[in-house]
Parts: structure tokens; C-alpha cells; sequence
């Protein structure tokens, strides 16, 4: 079956795109991503205010059901942290200083892991569930999904710093890869993506936009179910 689908391919068909078609398809997919989660998020801003402007029989938040504030405050610090320390990084990376973004994409991926930690704990702490009213429904649908975005947000910057370290050694300008050796398609002819460090640079700041947007969002979810 592999054979077959090696042996079907058009390769002339997805080698040498340009590199800035990649670059702007990067940027205007990430800004897309960013602005569709801002909307769905806030679906959950609302049912928030609805429900406590409703408040019916003065159940949407009866006596127990508190958020956990140590929880919700180390949470939005460690989300804080990881945005600016990949905001630094990405600088690091447009400058050529790689190392540096490394470190600090390391960091921002561990303050990231962190922060979902600290909310599996929380979780576990709490005395109420889904049922529980309406600020009970809101909280754990709204941390839950959010958790699962970040997730899959840092399981990004993971694939971002892995790509980094495999071409550590390459330069800057023009990495000399072998043709295919990218994307891992040894079948390759000619190259899909010529460049991957230059690439990953701009992968990086992609990242950065969406995950700045996210924990942005992380700062809203911790005002409106904490502090309000």
C-alpha cells in the first residue's frame, strides 16, 4: 500500500512553493486561528453574565461553590509567563540567536505545562460539580475546553523547538538539507520546503500571535471566574 501511494504521487505538483507564499499563508492562518478562538470563548463569556443576571432561585453560585483563588492565580502567572518568555524567543529567532530562543521556548513550554498541572489540581480540589448551578456549569466547561486549547497550543511550540534542534547545526541563511529531508519524504526529487530554518522562524511567530491571543484569553477566564 505504501508503495503504491509513493508511486502515485505528482510530486511536481507540491515541490517549490515559495517560501513567502508559506510565510504569508503562516501568518494570515494563525490570525484566522486566533480570532476563531476569541469567539468561541465567548460563548462562554456570555452564558456567564446571562446566567447571572437570570440567577433564578439564587442557584447560580449557591453557598460552597468558590473557585479555588491560590489555583486560579498561580494558573493565569504561569500562562503570563510562558506568552512572555515565547514573545522574547521569537525575537531571539528573527535575530539569529537561536540558542537563546531555545532556552526560552523551553521555558515557555514548561510555565505552559505548568499552568495545566495547576488546573488538574484545582479540579481536583473543588467540592462541586457541573450540576451545581450555573457558575458550576460555566467553570468547568469553560477551564476544560480551555485547557484542552492550550494543550494543543503547546503541543505546537513542541513540533516549533523540536524542528529547531534537529537543524541546530544548519545555518541561518540557507540550510543545506537533502531534498525531501523537511517534510521526511525520502521519495522526494526536489525540495518542498528549501529552507526549514527560515521557516521555523516564521512558524515561531505564528505561534506567538496565537498563543498570546490564547493566554490573553486565560487572563479573561481568570477575571470574570475568580475575581468577579
Amino acid at each position: 500500500m505504501s508503495e503504491l501511494a509513493q508511486h502515485s504521487t505528482d510530486y511536481g505538483v507540491v515541490e517549490h512553493e515559495s517560501t513567502s507564499t508559506v510565510e504569508r499563508n503562516l501568518a494570515i492562518g494563525s490570525r484566522l486561528w486566533a480570532s476563531a478562538l476569541v469567539f468561541f470563548f465567548f460563548a462562554f463569556l456570555f452564558a456567564y453574565f446571562y446566567l447571572r443576571s437570570l440567577n433564578e432561585n439564587g442557584l447560580f453560585k449557591p453557598k460552597g461553590v468558590h473557585a479555588p483563588q491560590g489555583f486560579g492565580i498561580a494558573i493565569v502567572i504561569c500562562l503570563v509567563l510562558s506568552a512572555t518568555l515565547l514573545y522574547l524567543g521569537a525575537a531571539d529567532q528573527r535575530a539569529d540567536r537561536r540558542p537563546a530562543w531555545r532556552l526560552k521556548g523551553l521555558g515557555a513550554f514548561a510555565f505552559g505545562i505548568a499552568a495545566i498541572a495547576l488546573q488538574i489540581i484545582a479540579w481536583a480540589s473543588i467540592g462541586f460539580g457541573p450540576t451545581d448551578g450555573g457558575y458550576a456549569s460555566v467553570y468547568l466547561g469553560w477551564t476544560g475546553l480551555y485547557t484542552i486549547f492550550v494543550f494543543g497550543t503547546l503541543y505546537w511550540l513542541e513540533t516549533c523547538l523540536a524542528l529547531s534542534y534537529r537543524y541546530r547545526g544548519e545555518p541561518f541563511g540557507k540550510a543545506e538539507v537533502a531534498p525531501g529531508d523537511a517534510s521526511g519524504d525520502a521519495h522526494r526529487e526536489a525540495h518542498d520546503i528549501a529552507n526549514p530554518v527560515h521557516l521555523n522562524t516564521s512558524e515561531v511567530s505564528a505561534l506567538t500571535f496565537t498563543w498570546t491571543t490564547l493566554v490573553a484569553i486565560g487572563v479573561v477566564t481568570w477575571l470574570v471566574l475568580y475575581v468577579l
